[in-house]
């Protein structure tokens, strides 16, 4: 089974061509965060997306991007489509898609989303995609991963990591901060932010015009996975179990979304990116 460090390390694409001077992590705006954080004081705006920058751009070498522009530019066109329709629509989001066939999606702080190939080869449809997505949202929009920095052991983690960083500016510092994200990543949220992503998303996919119902479909489809496939492993063990997910959101719609249910699911549009993409797919040596 792959090393969870790898499934772990990643997570962003732009709307516009990748750069390693689009990702810099600045030092200076770093300063910032650290005496706000140690405090278990939320950083600014300001100082959550450039955590979430410096967190993304330095995970993702483990994990590249798939080198297809054209289903980058889709996946980031139906993320920020669905982001606008958030209570944080001004956010820099950023989404995109790592040329990997393991199941997962992971969301940094200021709006750095990121899912795996394999993820996006298990879905049918437009309206699946943008459940994902709404749920990787969701726990921006709420800060779930601001709010599990702050808990616990975490606390110290983050704090110090951040603190020596911003001291120091050093490589080995830099690591440390690194590596305390990795942890997160591995660890997991609380399963109560992933059941709260699950209601707001499916909410938050409606509003942008999406089936409700793509987020369940997702789930569903997880739930039917042979738990012991290595290509779940990080899912299965970040994340509730899918079946008792599905339970939870869709007891909660049932009744109150089943009139949006006959929005659209766009499964044409997807089907024909997908193909596209496969028929162009060179995975990286």
């Amino acid at each position: 089974m792959k090393s969870l460090v790898k499934f772990s390390m990643l997570l962003l694409v732009t709307l516009t061509p990748l750069s390693a001077h689009a990702f810099k992590l600045d030092t200076d705006k770093l300063k910032g965060i650290v005496d706000k954080t140690k405090a278990l004081k939320d950083p600014t705006e300001a100082d959550e997306i450039e955590l979430g920058k410096g967190i993304s751009a330095n995970i993702l070498g483990a994990a590249p991007l798939v080198n297809d522009a054209e289903l980058q530019n889709y996946v980031n066109r139906v993320g920020r489509w669905i982001a606008i329709h958030s209570e944080r629509p001004a956010l820099p989001w950023h989404f995109g898609v790592t040329d990997d066939n393991d199941v997962y999606a992971f969301s940094t702080p200021g709006g750095y989303i990121l899912l795996s190939r394999g993820f996006l080869l298990h879905m049918r449809d437009e309206a699946e995609l943008a459940g994902v997505l709404a749920h990787e949202i969701m726990h921006v929009v709420e800060k779930h991963i601001i709010k599990t920095m702050k808990k616990g052991a975490f606390t110290g983690l983050f704090g110090d990591a951040l603190s020596s960083y911003a001291e120091h500016k050093g490589k080995e510092s830099y690591s440390k901060l690194v590596n305390g994200g990795t942890e997160l990543y591995t660890r997991g949220l609380d399963k109560e932010d992933e059941f709260a992503a699950d209601r707001a998303g499916v909410v938050l996919a409606a509003r942008a015009g999406y089936d409700p119902y793509g987020l369940p479909s997702v789930l569903q489809t997880l739930a039917s996975i042979n738990p012991k496939d290595d290509a779940v492993a990080l899912m299965f063990k970040t994340h509730p179990d899918s079946g008792v997910r599905l339970e939870k959101v869709t007891s909660l719609m049932d009744g109150r979304l089943d009139k949006l249910a006959d929005q659209p699911r766009v499964p044409t549009r997807f089907a024909q990116i997908m193909k596209a993409h496969v028929a162009r797919y060179q995975p990286h040596k």
